[in-house]
């Protein structure tokens, strides 16, 4: 059983996206379960976090993100702490050198796959630089124990990559805060009257702001229903653009939210949108699925795994212009349709609590484990 781990992750407080809601879940599970870690990331706001302890590398800016700089420093950590595995989230550069460092120490890593670098090289206009980016995702995670992967989909990109040792896992979502009984609450109903004061249909989005989430095509939708307003929740590099580019209709920024204040945004929606293509998984997909909303997602990567088509939400044809128009039409203006697809996509995840979700993980841990030691073989994961 795990007592010890070293968690590297390249995102990490005051930064809120996908990699770092999912080590904070993964560091409840460790505090609840009495497991002991160190913290390895590029920022932090505090040299602790549920009383672990942080360590804070050097860093660099890069588009809003910070990327670390590992040290000599960083394996002399690992050996220190004497963990039992070294848990990588979405490595780059230091998880990269972290996984190297394990595989030196003979300590069993399991490296995270998070982000699909190689799929943002056509979208900002560096194709060629493809075939590096996809070397480099082999060369990262080729070393690591064990590699989990969010859908079968990322897990046979890493397969073809020459990465033997992948299984799949996703990600938990907080059934508790995200739940469809917060409709009633006073809180959404204040959100409802200053979204939509005349008692229009609700559209939203959640997510960051950045050219990849294709947050623009929220346009096409525009003029489907004059009783529509549409609320986008986020921020992010794309906020003034899209500010600017949807003045003049009926569009509400309302900024990042967390915790009450976005679980109360989600149930003032009565349509949920989202456009990437790009994804890996869909985290905001999950959350709108537990507030009881139905949904529009592209036909493309993590949400295909994550929407039944027709049962739990649509999935529309992201090449197809205006395709998502059909479907969210369909729901504004039928109530019953809008219930059913609520209460289907509520039940998609109710299994996914993060307790479940992390106690799989810990599963992962003691393969890897199990693996180092020569006790399993994951050459046919």
């Amino acid at each position: 059983m795990v007592k010890r781990v070293v968690l590297v992750t390249e995102s990490f407080l005051p930064s809120l996206n996908g990699v770092t809601n999912s080590v904070l879940r993964v560091l409840d599970t460790f505090r609840q379960r009495g497991i002991e870690a160190l913290i390895i990331a590029p920022t932090a706001p505090s040299p602790r976090y549920l009383g672990f302890e942080v360590i804070r590398t050097a860093s660099f800016p890069l588009k809003q993100f910070n990327i670390a700089v590992p040290g000599l420093w960083l394996q002399n950590a690992i050996d220190t702490f004497n963990p039992d595995v070294v848990h990588v989230a979405s490595p780059f550069i230091l998880g990269g050198q972290a996984i190297a460092a394990a595989e030196r120490l003979g300590i069993p890593s399991v490296a995270i796959y998070q982000t699909e670098l190689s799929g943002y090289t056509e979208r900002y206009n560096l194709a060629m630089a493809k075939p590096l980016l996809d070397k480099a995702v082999a060369t990262i995670h080729g070393p690591a124990t064990l590699n989990l992967a969010p859908t079968n989909q990322a897990a046979d990109y890493l397969r073809s990559l020459g990465v033997s040792a992948v299984k799949v896992w996703g990600r938990g979502v907080d059934l508790d805060l995200y739940h469809p009984r917060r409709k009633a609450e006073a809180a959404t109903k204040a959100l409802r009257e200053e979204w939509a004061p005349n008692g229009e249909k609700i559209v939203g989005y959640v997510g960051r702001l950045a050219a990849e989430k294709q947050v623009r095509r929220m346009a096409e939708l525009f003029g489907l229903e004059q009783s529509t307003r549409f609320v986008i929740v986020g921020d992010g590099p794309e906020r003034k653009r899209l500010e600017a580019d949807f003045a003049g209709h009926p569009v509400t920024f309302a900024g990042k939210l967390t915790g009450l204040e976005l679980a109360a945004a989600y149930a003032s929606f009565d349509v949920f949108v989202h456009f990437g293509t790009e994804e890996t998984f869909g985290q905001t997909i999950q959350e709108a699925q537990a507030s009881g909303l139905p949904l529009v997602a592209p036909n493309a990567g993590g949400p295909m795994f994550l929407v039944e088509h027709g049962v739990s939400g649509f999935l529309a044809e992201p090449h197809k212009r205006h395709g998502y128009n059909g479907h969210v039409q369909q729901l504004l203006t039928d109530p019953v349709l809008r219930a059913r697809i609520g209460e289907n996509a509520r039940r998609a995840v109710i299994n996914k609590s993060w307790e479940a979700n992390n106690s799989l993980l810990l599963d992962h841990y003691d393969l890897a484990i199990g693996a180092k030691a020569g006790a399993a073989n994951l050459e046919l994961a």
